[in-house]
């Protein structure tokens, strides 16, 4: 891992606060303060008073509690201004990534992407004092006293660069993840990280409209990833990929496809040559809104047979509990929790807190 990649993406995001400070939105100082509200209903209304656009289509989920409150709000604002439209609800993937004309935001609005979350208890069944590669360079001759149990968070962000990259089709979005697992009690070795791992991404989004098994297609997209947990040898874990994403929804549920091809790197400087048949060539993620419960399932396989066939799934559950304050539960099982564990089988559990949902 270049220390440059680790860098690139923290700049890109306060570049784009910058930008959005001098200029890409008609009132900077009043759109900056939006952006950083997650409640829907509550950032549609900022928008609205920022803007002058009071029919602006809530960027909110389906089947939320904030539904009911934004058209009571769309309504009012309409009953004002002598306009009857009424704003209709966005799914999941519309609101998310402004896929429909009447959704889109314009750049440089800093939004959440994955989860982010704090958990004080992140438990494993077999924690990986060891860790080893096929490339003797990126193999620990001596293990540590690691603790079971630890604690993780991440952080999650994603920005729109480029808005109609072909006439009225297309954005370019930069993403950014960071998640860090924390010996924090562990005292013996003085509480060190014992993973950072870094994502850095861009991801090229259409918006798309058919059918498919009683599924609709809404989303297409393309993107480069580049994937690092920023520690030298024998501890270093890297790797490039390109990946595909294709979303489908229906009432209450959102799937996303996404197979991706690995960037060949050089034999004697890959950190880890066989982690695609560990962490796998692709996954499928599905998320399921339920009363205000969010529930996600994440399958990755690498899809060989025999000895190199390994893959993982990972289940997580949030509800509300105070404001935008929600509950957090993951269950992990299989290979490549984090990068320094691509090749390591283990159980996770974790408990906490979070913030931002899926998407």
């Amino acid at each position: 891992m270049k220390p440059a990649l680790v860098v690139i993406p923290t700049a890109l995001l306060w570049i784009a606060l910058a930008t959005n400070a001098y200029g890409q939105n008609p009132d900077p100082t009043d759109i900056r303060g939006c952006t950083a509200i997650e409640n829907d209903a509550q950032r549609l209304a900022c928008y609205d008073h920022a803007t002058g656009r009071v029919n602006l289509p809530a960027a909110r989920k389906r089947n939320s509690p904030e539904v009911a409150a934004t058209s009571v709000f769309s309504n009012d604002a309409a009953s004002r201004t002598g306009n009857s439209e009424v704003s209709t609800p966005l799914s999941l993937l519309d609101s998310r990534w402004e896929l429909s004309p009447e959704s889109k935001l314009g750049t440089f609005n800093i939004r959440g992407y994955k989860p982010v979350y704090v958990l004080p208890v992140f438990a494993t069944s077999n924690q990986n004092n060891q860790p080893h590669s096929p490339n003797p360079d990126n193999t620990v001759t001596q293990g540590e006293q690691l603790d079971n149990i630890e604690s993780k968070f991440q952080l999650s962000l994603k920005t729109k660069v480029w808005q109609g990259v072909f006439g009225d089709a297309g954005d370019v979005w930069i993403g950014y993840t960071q998640s860090s697992r924390w010996q924090v009690y562990n005292s013996t070795l003085s509480r060190p990280f014992r993973e950072t791992n870094y994502e850095p991404e861009a991801i090229l989004v259409f918006d798309t409209h058919y059918e498919l098994l009683g599924w609709e297609g809404r989303l297409l997209g393309i993107g480069v990833d580049h994937q690092s947990n920023g520690r030298g040898n024998p501890l270093s874990r890297s790797w490039n990929r390109i990946i595909g994403n294709i979303g489908f929804e229906r009432d209450g549920w959102t799937v996303m496809l996404r197979p991706w091809w690995r960037i060949p790197e050089a034999k004697a400087t890959d950190d880890n040559p066989d982690i695609s048949n560990y962490v796998g060539r692709g996954e499928i993620e599905i998320v399921h809104e339920w009363h205000g419960q969010e529930f996600g399932m994440t399958l990755r396989d690498s899809f060989r047979g025999g000895s190199n066939q390994h893959g993982s799934a990972r289940f997580s559950w949030s509800f509300p509990l105070a404001g935008n304050l929600r509950g957090y539960a993951e269950l992990f099982k299989g290979y490549g929790e984090s990068l320094i564990d691509y090749n390591h089988n283990a159980t996770y559990l974790g408990l906490g807190v979070s913030l931002l949902d899926w998407y």
